[in-house]
């Protein structure tokens, strides 16, 4: 499948310290981050954290507080200046597709390509409608399509004129659970194929996970913390990031050794690098793949509720001291709520917070 040559080649979008608001009251405040070329980013949080504002910001939508953003080293926004969104070379997918109900498919993803030529633009469309899976649909209209295939001509119409950078805000969130889990890796695919460098705004971690190559958590205008799933996830860097990211608990627990924790999951031993001196109170991190059934046991917990999940069952189970935490039981062990069952600690790596 040939592509067309690029007009614009990204090397990176960076936010130095962007600061944007409204009223003199900021929304985001302190946000900075590099995206290479080529890379998927992504806005991660909730609701009302900042995450589309500063999208917009980026856009070209908002003016900054404060900060710059620099596009290819170019500099595009700051407290001073702006350079308008039409002329900042980005395209756009929002939650409401608003494909035009008027023109065809065609038509719909050719709309952007206005100072191409006829031949190039045809060849352009023709491309995209292969490349989204849906060639021979050119002389259609948005009506006969289902949700799904009109995200991908909406997409396929905001990377139509290749733009350097591609934002999309809340793009599957109007789709239903099945169709966000098939569609989200094929778009990642298509921009990948397309080398398109691209920011999605999500409060889905899932599809944060399946959709980026780097990932910002915000909360309360700020970002807590960027990196991959694997560092978010395993490696959060603040308390909200590790509460935020996956399930999990807090236990209390205090540093016993360089390689030394004790809390009700017992004493535990290993290569922690955790930095605390001995004696420090902290709260251990404890994830649900942290804890396992294990018939051969001492160490019991009592279930006090249960999730079916398909391949397994996420319990939440009683310990002696009281402390609830979760449990992941292979989905063959179908175990009755009250009953007592035997743990084993699986901590590969510990993650722990000031108490």
């Amino acid at each position: 499948m040939a592509s067309l040559s690029s007009h614009n080649t990204l090397k990176d979008i960076t936010l130095n310290d962007v600061s944007v608001g409204y009223d003199k009251c900021a929304v985001v405040q302190g946000a900075s981050f590099t995206l290479l070329e080529g890379q998927i980013g992504c806005l991660l949080g909730p609701s009302g954290c900042g995450k589309s504002t500063l999208l917009r910001a980026i856009a070209g939508f908002e003016p900054l507080m404060s900060g710059e953003i620099l596009l290819d080293d170019e500099l595009i926004s700051n407290h001073q200046q702006m350079i308008s969104p039409e002329h900042r070379h980005i395209g756009m997918v929002f939650q409401d597709i608003a494909l035009f109900p008027h023109l065809t498919i065609g038509q719909n993803i050719a709309f952007g390509l206005g100072e191409w030529s006829k031949g190039d633009a045809q060849r352009r469309v023709a491309y995209l409608l292969d490349l989204v899976g849906l060639s021979g649909f050119e002389q259609r209209y948005p009506h006969s399509l289902s949700g799904g295939q009109q995200q991908r001509v909406a997409l396929a119409r905001a990377i139509a004129p290749q733009p350097k950078l591609l934002l999309m805000d809340e793009p599957f969130s109007g789709l239903d659970a099945k169709l966000r889990e098939e569609l989200v890796p094929d778009i990642r695919e298509i921009l990948k194929h397309e080398k398109m460098s691209a920011i999605l705004v999500t409060h889905d971690q899932m599809e944060a996970f399946a959709m980026a190559d780097q990932i910002s958590v915000m909360d309360a205008g700020k970002i807590h913390q960027t990196g991959s799933s694997y560092q978010i996830y395993h490696r959060p860097e603040t308390r909200f990031v590790a509460s935020f990211i996956g399930h999990g608990d807090f236990l209390p627990a205090k540093v016993c050794g360089a390689d030394c924790v004790h809390s009700d999951l017992g004493t535990i031993r290993g290569k922690l690098n955790h930095g605390f001196a001995d004696n420090t109170e902290v709260e251990l991190l404890v994830r649900p793949d942290d804890i396992l059934h294990d018939n051969d046991s001492e160490f019991m917990g009592v279930i006090v509720s249960k999730w079916f999940r398909g391949s397994h069952f996420l319990y939440r189970v009683k310990l002696a001291s009281g402390k609830i935490v979760y449990c992941f039981v292979s989905s063959h062990h179908n175990h009755s709520m009250g009953e007592k069952i035997g743990l084993s600690v699986n901590l590969d790596h510990l993650v722990m917070f000031p108490k």
